[in-house]
């Protein structure tokens, strides 16, 4: 069946669901894109186009719908999902059988396949990281290996072993000399992203649709010489509120703690980028002016290509000499979203 306007129109007066993801609704008199099943009062025909990504209706200059949320497609985690992450997240002792999520409502194959495409593992070993990175916090601690195991909920001192021994590489014995680094999934209005931290602060902030996600998680691994673990971090909760402040126009600075193990000209540029004004941008040789650098402009510009701390360190705010937006690990579509989320805010004052 050829999707024509007509079909697509009549799918958003009837707000059918069945249309989601497969295109969305942009607005030319109110600058507003929906998804079809948005429940918003319905525009004439004349005056709406369809698009097929959230991604196109962001670079033709059209806002997300506050109603509807279209941006929340982006690898958005369902809510029931993430209700069960939450629980894990405050108790990593729990162990959430397939008739335990039947009681919550969620299908164990549906949530099985979720967490193989989003996560790369099964939900069975993502419960057992959950366990891990509590043990091993408590032997880090100084608490008994016997004591750990079963307290983190593993049924004997074998299977610990074995289960920690996979993920470090070492027995929990030799626990107290290994590194780890958290990492938790969170959602934004832009997509959902992928975030690390250690001790001293956040490591990584990245969509997780960004090509170079892998490799920058294992630079930062070997960097850090650390494992890579889902599990609680104290800096996670304030980057959350934080973030959520940032996108509904409430926040423009980070205080977030950041921890960037890399070169100091990396970390010189980083720091420059943190301190142009919210709302502006700058070129890479203003930066580089800026700098007072030796260096050239490319050099800057490969430096804020390698920062891994989307947002918070905000390279977006770094254009063209031109004027025109460059590239960007988010796709230049946030990017645009970014600096026009910021002007408009700015301009708000």
């Amino acid at each position: 069946m050829e999707l024509t306007k007509e079909i697509m129109y009549k799918a958003i007066v009837e707000k059918d669901t069945s249309f989601e993801g497969v295109f969305f609704t942009a607005v030319k008199t109110t600058g507003i894109f929906c998804r079809p099943s948005c429940t918003a009062r319905k525009p004439k025909l004349e005056n709406v186009e369809f698009l097929k990504t959230s991604k196109e209706c962001i670079l033709k200059g059209y806002r997300a719908c506050k109603v509807c949320n279209p941006l929340k497609t982006l690898n958005h985690t369902p809510i029931e999902f993430q209700q069960i992450i939450n629980e894990l997240s405050e108790n990593p002792t729990l162990k959430f059988k397939d008739y335990d999520l039947k009681q919550k409502g969620i299908e164990p194959s549906q949530i099985r396949r979720w967490f193989l495409k989003n996560h790369g593992i099964t939900f069975q070993a993502y419960q057992r990281m959950f366990r891990i990175n509590s043990a091993f916090k408590k032997i880090q601690n100084g608490e008994s290996v016997t004591h750990t195991a079963f307290d983190t909920g593993f049924e004997s001192l074998s299977g610990f072993g074995d289960s920690f021994k996979n993920i470090f590489g070492v027995s929990p014995k030799q626990g107290r000399q290994q590194s780890i680094i958290d990492l938790k999934r969170i959602e934004t209005p832009l997509g959902t992203m992928l975030v690390c931290a250690t001790n001293q602060g956040i490591c990584l902030l990245e969509f997780t649709d960004r090509k170079m996600l892998e490799t920058e998680l294992k630079s930062i691994s070997k960097l850090l010489n650390a494992t890579i673990i889902q599990g609680n971090n104290k800096h996670f909760a304030p980057l959350e509120v934080q973030l959520e402040e940032y996108f509904k126009g409430n926040r423009k600075e980070f205080s977030v703690p950041l921890h960037t193990p890399d070169t100091d000209f990396q970390n010189k540029v980083w720091t420059a980028l943190q301190l142009i004004p919210y709302g502006q941008t700058k070129s890479y040789k203003e930066q580089a002016i800026a700098l007072g650098s030796h260096k050239s402009v490319r050099a800057v510009a490969n430096a804020n290509g390698m920062n891994r701390i989307s947002i918070l360190i905000p390279c977006h705010r770094v254009i063209g000499s031109d004027g025109q937006l460059t590239g960007y690990g988010g796709g230049l579509w946030r990017k645009k979203y970014l600096l026009e989320h910021e002007e408009k805010m700015a301009g708000n004052e």
